[in-house]
């Protein structure tokens, strides 16, 4: 698939515009990540301190959603894009919803962190086992597919979709884990239940990090792969590629 270019204009300042606003999203995604490894890292070290910066620090997600999708639309009314550059704002308008969610959800397990450390007992940590590496790699599917938005890499993108399968298996996994330490000890259960809400919230952000990479495919190849499955969506990225390598 050929990659839409940016900055082919004949006005110069229609290229800054789009350029402008395509930075700003990947500077929100860069919040929105750090955002999440703090969340994670909040819960799992009983940091109450960074639970606190994570929940406070919200507003700025939402507040650069606000000015980019205000962006956007008056690139539209202004501009009247068409084809690429179309496709290019569409792609970021959504993309920054699903980043603001996901600046959301990272909140909300600063929260839980900090019920967790002001419950009765901060000293069992048993709940929290496997969130840890849970965490990590949701925030790393997040980060690959912010990159293949930076990179309109559609075979990155398609990749990294696959990734939110695993991502599924783990979060059965750790639910399945934390049923049996209620079982094990009712005492656990108001405690496990805030765990499991977190691991909720991360396995959220896992479909969000996928919907992101659904966007990549859309706005390069011009298709929309929503409710499509994934081996659809392979084979027609191959066959894209086969074509484009013919002409």
């Amino acid at each position: 698939m050929k990659k839409p270019e940016i900055g082919h204009h004949i006005s110069q300042r229609y290229n800054e515009e789009l350029e402008d606003v395509r930075n700003k999203v990947l500077y929100m995604g860069g919040l929105v990540e750090q955002q999440l490894a703090d969340a994670v890292q909040a819960l799992t070290t009983m940091d109450s301190a960074l639970a606190e910066v994570v929940i406070t620090n919200d507003y700025k997600v939402n507040r650069l959603e606000v000015e980019i999708d205000d962006e956007c639309i008056h690139i539209l009314a202004r501009r009247q894009p068409a084809a690429g550059d179309l496709r290019l704002l569409m792609a970021i308008i959504k993309t920054i919803t699903d980043l603001e969610r996901i600046g959301d959800e990272a909140e909300r397990v600063g929260r839980m962190a900090l019920r967790f450390i002001e419950g009765e007992s901060t000293k069992d940590t048993k709940p929290l086992l496997g969130i840890g590496y849970f965490g990590d790699h949701v925030r790393r599917n997040l980060h690959d597919a912010l990159d293949a938005f930076a990179r309109m890499d559609v075979q990155a993108a398609t990749q990294i979709a696959k990734e939110d399968l695993k991502i599924d298996q783990e979060y059965e996994g750790i639910l399945r884990q934390l049923m049996t330490y209620m079982m094990e000890d009712p005492r656990s259960i108001p405690r496990v239940i805030g765990v499991m809400w977190s691991a909720r919230a991360l396995e959220r952000i896992g479909d969000r990090a996928r919907n992101i990479c659904e966007y990549v495919i859309y706005l390069v190849g011009g298709k929309d792969v929503r409710h499509t499955s994934l081996e659809q969506v392979e084979e027609d990225v191959r066959g894209s590629n086969r074509s484009e390598k013919d002409k």
